[in-house]
């Protein structure tokens, strides 16, 4: 079968570092670059009343929808945070036809709007469920996110389905990994080739272990992580994936 590559990336709503200039154009490059099969997204602007009209690089089109062009046929987005001038979320693209799109809600509160986007797809002649995750900041909210992400696999992913996890989970202690393994039979791409999860934020000096890649039903062959100070505050994952 031919390997899948995978990537996931926080492209902090497409500015620089301190929201100083738009980079969305750059961080397109970036992704075509990496040339992913299936890339997961976070905070990804669904709509902005007002960054069009100042700044002359801001598309006019959802960022998911600008970043995907030509390359990414198929994709969805995952409206959670919304406010007066629009909204944010999770996207994920893909070169493979999207059958079933689903974002479910795991705010942990009010001030901090969260979702799990899960998306099927058709590849090869078979199914692969993809769960796009961006986990709360503060401990008590990620655990109940968890608790939502590890049911929602159970009840919606077959047990012999490919499955692939990825996003920013906001890790701090590196506690997570050993709890969805027991759970729900997924392992740390990064851990499964390097023996410890990747360094990805922030992006000019990558110490945190934050962003992740989980499978079930894969054998991860490449880990790489791809460090763009100038585009995000963390670094792109790409994982090269065989069934």
């Amino acid at each position: 079968m031919i390997p899948l590559k995978i990537a996931t990336y926080n492209i902090h709503k497409g500015f620089s570092l301190f929201n100083r200039r738009v980079v969305l154009p750059s961080v397109r490059e970036q992704l075509r670059e990496l040339d992913a099969d299936i890339v997961f997204l976070q905070e990804v602007q669904g709509e902005h009343q007002h960054h069009a009209q100042r700044h002359s690089t801001y598309p006019q089109a959802p960022q998911h929808e600008f970043l995907a062009d030509e390359t990414w046929q198929h994709h969805a987005y995952g409206m959670n945070a919304q406010y007066a001038a629009g909204h944010h979320g999770n996207a994920i693209l893909s070169r493979f036809p999207i059958v079933y799109s689903q974002n479910k809600n795991v705010s942990a509160h009010r001030f901090e709007q969260r979702g799990l986007l899960h998306c099927e797809m058709q590849w090869q002649g078979e199914s692969v469920h993809c769960i796009c995750v961006h986990l709360g900041l503060f401990a008590n909210g990620r655990r109940a996110q968890i608790d939502a992400l590890i049911a929602l696999v159970k009840a919606q992913v077959p047990a012999n389905a490919a499955l692939i996890i990825a996003g920013d989970f906001n890790d701090w202690n590196n506690r997570l990994s050993q709890t969805l393994h027991d759970s729900i039979g997924v392992q740390d791409v990064f851990h499964m080739t390097h023996g410890k999860a990747a360094r990805s934020f922030p992006a000019a000096l990558p110490m945190l272990q934050l962003d992740r890649i989980y499978t079930r039903g894969f054998k991860a062959t490449l880990c790489e992580v791809h460090p763009r100070r100038r585009l995000s505050d963390h670094a792109a994952l790409t994982v090269q994936l065989e069934r």
